[in-house]
């Protein structure tokens, strides 16, 4: 009898990982920062953790045939997490060992089969996660315990020999300034998005000639490369600058900050101004006049009614905005604003991609991390509806 999968993605991922961590390379050996690398198999690494990690995508494949979905979704979270684990301690440990023997310059970095492994661990708990429909307070325990359980690891030592770490390492004193450039960058788009896309949103719920045209002009925008629009606003704020004292004074400039900030702030109204407008919009009419049939003034209808059941669709495109800004703000390092993004260029300037995944890693975990908490604060909004 041919057995039936009940999970064909868990099997997926299962025959991805185990082809990665049979083929490709889990480690790359250099012998200096910036020399070509050689790539080093998962069989190569330390037995324990090499036998766990073939263990867990073994477990995975074998989990896909369970029909049961709940006792299945939990031990792939268990699985997973094997996996996981076993791939950061075995890189770091496999880097220990190959650095004690050899000289101080060579540099390991991981390799493509690692990052085939962690992606394959993650996507099958998040899938796990969706499909068993974990409470809130349960996906977040998870993920506090695999960010603390990563820092102990940290603090531990146990990547201090990877090339990553010790690319951190040496750049540790400007990392967490370009840190927080990079999330003042952000606020500052997403606070100055606000306060235009409010009254934008107010046009067009109240003006329908002028919604066509806002909700254009906002898709231009949109459609203009990033690199095109920070190029652009270079030649007027540099005039700005030149002829009004004050905004210099603000630090107001063809490059740094303030051009970044306006890009950001244009990126960032087409996807707030048409949500806010989709979920007011979408209030139903019988909902407004009962309301205003108990007395409701126009104040507190909209305070009391229209705003807690559109509150989902804002948040939406609160989240869309967040994310969009965390990545967009990498390529305003180009005109000097600082951020992560410097970590990527100057890397990419140096061909050492450890020191552009210093920056990435960092943007990517933002973006996760936005995210998450934006799903958090939808789920929380429309469970009071």
């Amino acid at each position: 009898m041919t057995p039936v999968v009940h999970d064909r993605v868990l099997l997926a991922l299962g025959l991805i990982g185990a082809v990665a961590a049979l083929y490709g390379g889990f480690l790359n050996s250099a012998p200096n920062r910036l020399a070509g690398s050689v790539a080093l198999p998962l069989q190569q690494a330390p037995l324990i953790e090499a036998a766990a990690v073939m263990a867990g995508l073994g477990a995975l494949t074998v989990l896909a045939f369970v029909a049961q979905v709940k006792w299945r979704c939990y031990a792939t979270l268990l699985v997973a997490a094997l996996v996981l684990w076993a791939s950061l301690s075995g890189a770091g440990h496999f880097a220990t060992l190959l650095s004690s023997a050899s000289l101080p310059a060579a540099r390991y970095s991981l390799g493509a089969a690692f990052w085939t492994l962690v992606a394959v661990a993650l996507l099958a708990m998040l899938d796990a996660m969706q499909r068993v429909k974990l409470a809130l307070a349960q996906r977040v325990g998870l993920v506090a315990g695999l960010c603390v359980g990563f820092v102990l690891m940290a603090q531990a030592g146990s990547f201090a020999d990877l090339s990553l770490a010790k690319e951190f390492s040496s750049h540790r004193a400007i990392f967490f300034s370009e840190l927080g450039r990079h999330l003042a960058l952000v606020g500052a788009a997403i606070f100055c998005a606000l306060c235009m896309g409010v009254p934008l949103t107010a046009l067009v719920l109240r003006k329908a000639k002028a919604r066509g045209l806002v909700f254009a002009s906002l898709g231009i925008l949109q459609t203009i490369p990033s690199i095109a629009l920070f190029g652009v606003l270079i030649a007027p704020l540099s005039a700005l600058s030149r002829d009004l004292p004050f905004l210099r004074d603000l630090g107001v400039g063809g490059t740094g900050p303030a051009p970044a900030i306006i890009a950001l702030t244009l990126y960032s109204l087409l996807p707030l101004v048409r949500s806010s407008y989709t979920g007011l919009a979408e209030v139903a009419e019988d909902v407004k006049d009962a309301a205003l049939g108990m007395g409701f003034d126009a104040r507190k209808l909209f305070f009391a009614v229209e705003l807690p059941l559109a509150l989902p669709a804002l948040l939406s495109g609160l989240r869309v905005v967040a994310i969009q800004a965390i990545g967009l703000a990498a390529v305003a390092a180009l005109i000097g604003a600082g951020g992560l993004g410097a970590f990527v260029f100057q890397g990419v300037g140096q061909y050492a991609l450890d020191l552009v995944l210093v920056g990435a890693i960092p943007i990517i975990l933002l973006a996760l991390a936005a995210d998450f908490i934006f799903q958090m604060l939808i789920a929380s909004a429309r469970r009071r509806i």
